[in-house]
């Protein structure tokens, strides 16, 4: 706990001076004390009432209650609500804390997460880091203690809970999603229920989902990522998007999927979590965690590749028609896309003579107007007056010599 609350103290004496003072109140309580002499303190019903008034802003909640729990036979309390399991969480929140990636108050554990069917998905952990760029990130901690076909199984309700509409959905939408299978997908994520309970990722798909593995070997941590990978394609690998460019298109759809990264403990305490100790499942290398929830193969990448392609088919039609443009029996050019259009349209008996281009048929119209001007000048010029002179002879009283 100290770690969270004063990350950058080296010793716990502060803490626990202050969980001793809490203690004196009854608001905590020592849960049990680990093998290493390490306590595990947490909330009595006081405490918890009053953590719920003093500590929780809007969006963030308290953790439920841990109810004391006693042996029937011996009446001693017993430690099994927190265990090593709990322990690893907290210490999870603590590196993350440490790395910058969350506030004390940015974390929440035991997130119920309600399915279609009435069962609940907890999740271990969730933190929300917007300034880290982690704007919402849900974390199961595995101590190797579940089988890796479980975690595929959580994976998958994770993926469902995606799915899910909020209870007052406009009527349209429910009844498109109960039309047809996979109608879902065709519903913006804004009018899902996930986005009522987080704030949107900043990235496509659903809320990304961190298996962080504690206390075991790296060959089982492989294998359960080899099992994660494999038997849980379906929820967390992106699709190919569909478009006409398909030979012209590599990027990737993650719309509907589930982001995946995994890590350990020990890795986090090791190297930091803001280290590249993040490994995305369907990615080989390690990253930083914000590395690793990024799309640089989606749905940016995507755009690009489709206004290119777009590019790359309209050069290829403007081609493809002229090649198809006729030629001028006058001066040997070729058609434009407009002259085309005027000689081939309805119309087309407007476009003067058909076989001549569009500066050809413009120079025609252009004698043609030249020619109407002059007749319309000749036309509105007087005739001159007839004076009964034969032709020829000079005109009498036109001049006169002055003596």
């Amino acid at each position: 706990m100290w770690k969270l609350t004063r990350p950058d103290n080296q010793h716990d004496k502060l803490v626990r001076d202050t969980l001793l003072d809490l203690q004196d109140h009854r608001l905590v309580r020592i849960e049990l004390v680990r093998e290493d002499q390490r306590q595990v303190w947490v909330l009595t019903k006081r405490g918890h009432g009053e953590a719920k008034k003093l500590l929780e802003p809007k969006g963030i909640r308290v953790s439920a209650l841990r109810e004391e729990k006693y042996d029937p036979d011996t009446g001693e309390l017993l430690g099994a609500s927190y265990d090593d399991h709990s322990a690893a969480v907290t210490s999870t929140a603590a590196e993350l804390h440490r790395a910058g990636i969350g506030h004390r108050l940015g974390f929440a554990t035991e997130m119920p997460h309600r399915l279609g069917d009435g069962y609940v998905q907890r999740a271990d952990l969730v933190v929300r880091a917007p300034a880290a760029g982690v704007p919402v990130m849900l974390l199961e901690i595995d101590r190797r203690t579940e089988d890796a076909h479980d975690l595929v199984t959580k994976l998958r309700r994770y993926w469902e809970w995606g799915r899910l509409l909020p209870k007052d959905a406009a009527k349209l939408t429910v009844d498109l999603v109960r039309s047809r299978p996979g109608a879902i997908e065709d519903v913006d994520h804004e009018k899902r229920l996930w986005r009522r309970v987080y704030p949107p990722t900043g990235r496509e798909g659903l809320a990304p989902l961190a298996f962080v593995f504690a206390d075991t070997t790296e060959a089982k941590v492989a294998n359960t990522v080899a099992v994660l990978e494999e038997a849980g394609r379906r929820y967390w690998a992106p699709r190919r998007y569909q478009s006409l460019h398909r030979e012209a298109i590599t990027a990737k759809d993650y719309s509907q999927a589930v982001p995946v990264v995994v890590t350990t403990l020990e890795q986090l305490q090791e190297h930091g979590a803001d280290a590249a100790v993040w490994r995305r499942l369907g990615r080989e290398d390690e990253q930083t965690l914000t590395d690793a929830l990024d799309n640089p193969d989606g749905d940016a990448l995507y755009r690009r590749q489709y206004a290119h392609a777009e590019a790359e088919d309209e050069r290829r039609r403007a081609a493809e028609r002229e090649a198809q443009w006729p030629v001028c029996k006058r001066c040997g050019r070729k058609f434009t896309d407009q002259r085309w259009e005027e000689t081939t349209a309805r119309t087309a008996w407007k476009a003067g003579n058909l076989s001549v281009c569009g500066p050809c048929h413009a120079d025609d119209v252009a004698r043609e107007e030249a020619a109407a001007e002059a007749a319309r000048i000749q036309a509105a010029a007087p005739e001159p007056e007839d004076d009964g002179q034969e032709p020829g002879k000079p005109r009498r009283g036109l001049f006169r010599r002055w003596t």
